[in-house]
């Protein structure tokens, strides 16, 4: 229970981080309408939702708990974008569907950076040790969610980030066919995870998120102040 009450702000921050660039690439890209709907901020009220937010990621740190593995992670409130607004319409879906993506690929590295940090600070002062520990087990989770949520999101299944990315790649004919699978995205998404013999299959997808997590933990791990990483 400590774990998710240090987990979930991250987790939260991670996917408002996330939505927040896709507002933001948009307007960059002559599409106003996250802006106009008050999404284009980093107040995490506008982009939570309470189901994927929260409920959701405490249901599967529970059921993954008694399992002996705990995991979870989360979603927030989709952006809603308009890409007839994009000045170029590939260009833009391109780069706005990928700015979430990208977004979690530098927070990793960043909360690795935040973990060395407060390391060094804790060896400084023994007395914070205590505080900069906890802090420093939070960019624990900050850097497994970030990477976890880049890959996740690659997933070429609508409505994914990875589903517009492919998209592109399909003639146009199946792509509106492929489109059209994204009324039922969050559906299959969900029986995915349910379904016993299914929900393995995100262990082999979400594997390079595991090593990522893996690597960057070992070449920071000698920072780790007492207990924080085990």
């Amino acid at each position: 229970m400590i774990d998710f009450l240090l987990l979930l702000p991250v987790l939260l921050f991670s996917v408002v981080a996330h939505e927040y660039a896709h507002a933001w690439t948009a307007f960059r890209q002559g599409d106003p309408t996250a802006y106009m709907l008050g999404r284009l901020t980093l107040n995490p009220l506008p982009h939570i939702d309470p189901m994927m937010s929260v409920v959701f990621p405490a249901m599967l740190f529970w059921l993954s708990s008694l399992a002996g593995h705990p995991f979870t992670f989360g979603a927030a409130k989709p952006v809603p974008v308009n890409p007839r607004n994009y000045r170029n319409y590939r260009r833009g879906d391109l780069i706005v569907s990928s700015a979430g993506i990208v977004t979690n690929l530098i927070l990793a590295p960043v909360c690795a950076l935040l973990f060395v940090g407060l390391g060094l600070a804790g060896d400084a002062v023994p007395a914070a040790s205590g505080v900069l520990g906890t802090l420093q087990r939070m960019m624990v989770f900050g850097i497994l969610l970030n990477y976890i949520l880049a890959v996740f999101n690659l997933v070429p299944l609508p409505p994914l980030d990875g589903s517009h990315l492919f998209y592109h790649l399909l003639p146009p004919a199946l792509g509106a066919r492929y489109r059209a699978v994204g009324r039922f995205g969050f559906l299959l998404l969900l029986v995915t995870f349910m379904v016993p013999g299914l929900s393995g299959v995100w262990n082999v997808l979400l594997w390079p998120a595991e090593q990522a997590s893996t690597l960057t933990l070992s070449l920071v791990g000698n920072f780790a102040l007492a207990g924080v990483i085990r």
